[in-house]
């Protein structure tokens, strides 16, 4: 259980469920308006979390730098929206739709905390109900009300806020905005292979025989094989000519591998968005010379 001076390690920090998937980001902490113990936790979700979840965070523990919470990521992201920008306030009608959601018996778990002895936490409020403003005034946390009584957080905290801060402090929030990233496909790239036939041109060097005729006069050195033969007679001679043509194969080599490699880029991009500041104006009725405490002047 997740006690109130833990608040602060609670709020911004990481969500987890029981299969330790990150559900998202602590938003508020809701405090009961009897005992001012943290009973809800809201979870930022959704694209850029703007979304928020309730979570019952009486079986919730802080393990090192984030919030284990005994419930699905599905079923948290699935609970019944309640509006907590409405004022802050989370009222009985509302409480008792989520411990429907969350099978959380509403009478036997107030029956329980009103029960005589050490084990009803519920009496004894009288100083706790104090701690229970002062977190509403911080802005670390919401108020809820049992009694339905319709007040909001900021009217509550001031209503109890007499035994911290005084009748006449007030808290000025104002909304900061957070900027997260989300991986999204933007296009697909393939590689596909056909085949194309081309005309291709080579030039080589190709030979072939052609027939000369020699004639040479009858010398000393060649008469002796002139005269070997019959004086008159008929004869023929006959010479094979030769000639080299073109050849052509094809041949299949290998000449390159070609893949897809994805880069990834890191470029700066300016995001524009909206967020509301309050400011606190001092009327004075009557008083001509009123002093400024500079610390207060700097959160105006």
């Amino acid at each position: 259980m997740i006690a109130h001076e833990q608040i602060a390690t609670v709020l911004d920090h990481p969500v987890y469920d029981t299969e330790g998937k990150k559900i998202g980001d602590a938003k508020h902490v809701f405090v009961d308006d009897a005992t001012g113990r943290p009973a809800w936790v809201t979870v930022k979700t959704g694209l850029f979390g703007t979304s928020e979840s309730f979570v019952p965070i009486k079986d919730a523990s802080m393990v090192d730098d984030h919030l284990e919470v005994p419930y699905p990521k599905d079923r948290v992201k699935d609970a019944p929206h309640v509006d907590v920008d409405g004022g802050g306030h989370l009222d009985a009608s509302e409480e008792q739709r989520l411990y429907e959601y969350y099978g959380i018996a509403w009478d036997e778990a107030w029956q329980r905390a009103n029960q005589p002895g050490e084990a009803g936490w519920a009496h004894g409020t009288a100083g706790t109900t104090g701690a229970a403003g002062t977190a509403g005034m911080t802005g670390t946390a919401g108020l809820r009300d049992r009694d339905g009584d319709g007040l909001s957080n900021r009217d509550a905290g001031m209503a109890r806020s007499d035994t911290s801060v005084g009748d006449d402090a007030m808290t000025r929030s104002e909304e900061q905005m957070h900027v997260g990233t989300e991986r999204v496909e933007t296009g697909r790239v393939r590689l596909r292979k056909y085949v194309v036939t081309e005309q291709v041109q080579q030039t080589v060097p190709v030979r072939h025989e052609e027939v000369r005729v020699e004639r040479e006069p009858i010398t000393d050195a060649n008469r002796e094989q002139a005269l070997s033969g019959p004086e008159i007679s008929e004869a023929e001679h006959e010479v094979t000519l030769h000639e080299e043509r073109p050849v052509v194969e094809t041949r299949t080599v290998p000449v390159e591998r070609v893949g897809l490699r994805t880069d990834e880029v890191t470029e700066e991009e300016t995001v524009t968005g909206q967020v509301r500041k309050e400011h606190i104006d001092v009327e004075a009725d009557g008083v001509d010379d009123m002093a400024e405490d500079p610390d207060r002047r700097r959160g105006h």
